[in-house]
């Protein structure tokens, strides 16, 4: 086991990962920009060393001076969080060199699944079901029409690299294509550094659901169920839930079972996430997300494991500590990200937090770095914390969920926490009937207000 291990990331999910380390008995290293110095878990590592300015590329960005860090604090080990370096396939081949762990798969892997194209081909080889579309990058106008009537429209251009809805553009006519894809490439270059993109099916009325897999590179890979992350604006995730309301065990079984085969047969170490789109029985996939998710503690409530311990032990060289017959999913768990947003413009919020009282009780989680007097920084994403609660059933983590958000206060800045008030009391969503394009169509039509 490592002694001592460096997080390379911030807020929430840096506090998340120095908790696990030190039930490890591991000691922490923070690193935080200028803009952090106060940040929790800069309070709370058992060291900490300043790497740059407030601006991402000069600090959590900053290759060398992260390798700096691990050099003066004697760290054996990187954590990257998710985000900035988490699914950098350079930087885990840096550190390679450095003879420093990464704590996530191996580089190949994240490379691999960092192309979309590539992943769709590594997917299908796999036996995972995808998404009709086409096998390799778009090179010209006349493949894009030939393709695009072979699959059938409608359809999504969508960026190669990257994600978060970026260089992706709906087609529903053959008039429609040539100006998607010149806005589809001028996105993803700007974005990502490249413009290659791809055609693939578009779906009506699909669900978001996401399949949590750990495999440790030795042949041993398992599932730990699957989350629905259908409520999304601007394919950002607002909402999160497992199980899926639209799954039953059978059909829970069979992709978990699936998906767990491909990674033992890929030699997968570490944990990851392979993301769905599901309509009318089927699945097809989307994409590999290699680090941990953001919405990783709903599986950790229904399940029990600390999916961050088993990183970490991962990359220290133990072998997988759950088989897949011990995996129980328990009742079910709802999460709700709060941004430092307005709850219906979504405009940004940064600033000083004058009141914070989180809420409590039972099956009631809370995972934030923010507290009474900080002030949140305008350089970075707005994602202020996350709740997460559980219930023996989904009609029990609803009702425990609207208790906890109106319980929960942060004054001093905008937070999109009204917007989950009212979510919460939807029928539809008390339902489950919902797909990846209902929240978009709800705030077409209501305004939230905070208060």
């Amino acid at each position: 086991m490592f002694d001592k291990i460096l997080i390379a990331n911030r807020g929430e999910i840096a506090l998340r990962i120095l908790r696990a380390a030190k039930e490890l008995g591991i000691s922490t290293v923070a690193v935080h920009s200028t803009a952090d110095a106060e940040a929790m878990h800069v309070k709370l590592a058992d060291e900490s060393v300043c790497i740059g300015p407030p601006p991402a590329r000069d600090s959590y960005l900053n290759i060398p001076a992260l390798l700096a860090a691990c050099e003066i604090t004697g760290a054996e080990a990187i954590h990257p969080g998710y985000g900035f370096l988490a699914e950098n396939a350079r930087f885990a081949d840096i550190l390679a060199e450095h003879a420093i762990t990464f704590i996530g798969p191996k580089a190949d892997h994240i490379r691999i699944m960092g192309d979309k194209i590539a992943a769709k081909r590594t997917a299908r080889r796999l036996g995972i079901p995808c998404v009709p579309g086409s096998d390799a990058a778009i090179t010209d106008d006349g493949e894009a029409g030939r393709i695009a009537r072979d699959v059938g429209y409608p359809l999504l251009v969508k960026a190669a690299a990257g994600g978060g809805g970026r260089g992706m553009k709906v087609v529903r006519t053959p008039d429609e294509l040539p100006h998607a894809l010149a806005g589809a490439r001028a996105e993803a270059k700007a974005a990502f550094g490249e413009d290659a993109v791809y055609l693939e099916r578009y779906l009506e009325k699909p669900r978001h659901i996401e399949i949590q897999v750990l495999g440790d590179g030795k042949g041993n890979a398992i599932h730990l169920g699957e989350r629905d992350c259908s409520l999304q604006r601007r394919h950002q995730k607002v909402w999160e839930e497992g199980p899926s309301p639209a799954l039953n065990d059978v059909q829970r079984g069979e992709i978990g079972e699936i998906v767990a085969k491909a990674m033992r047969d890929l030699g997968y170490a570490g944990a990851g996430t392979v993301e769905f789109l599901y309509e009318d029985g089927q699945f097809f996939f989307i994409e590999m997300n290699t680090r941990i998710q953001v919405e990783h503690p709903v599986t950790e409530m229904i399940t029990g494991i600390d999916l961050v311990n088993e990183q970490i032990k991962i990359a220290a060289g133990s072998p997988l500590s759950i088989t897949q017959d011990e995996v129980r999913l328990f009742g079910h768990a709802i999460e709700c990200r709060v941004n430092a947003e307005h709850p219906s413009t979504f405009r940004p919020s940064p600033g000083r937090i004058a009141y914070y009282h989180p809420p409590g009780g039972l099956g009631v989680r809370v995972d934030s770095a923010v507290y009474q007097g900080y002030s949140i920084p305008p350089n970075y994403d707005s994602l202020l914390g996350k709740l997460i609660v559980h219930g023996r059933t989904r009609t029990e983590a609803l009702m425990r969920l609207r208790r906890a958000l109106d319980e929960f206060i942060v004054d001093g800045i905008d937070t999109t926490l009204a917007l989950f008030r009212v979510l919460v009391r939807n029928s539809d969503i008390q339902n489950g009937v919902y797909d990846i394009h209902w929240l978009e169509k709800f705030l077409e039509t209501e305004r939230v207000e905070d208060g």
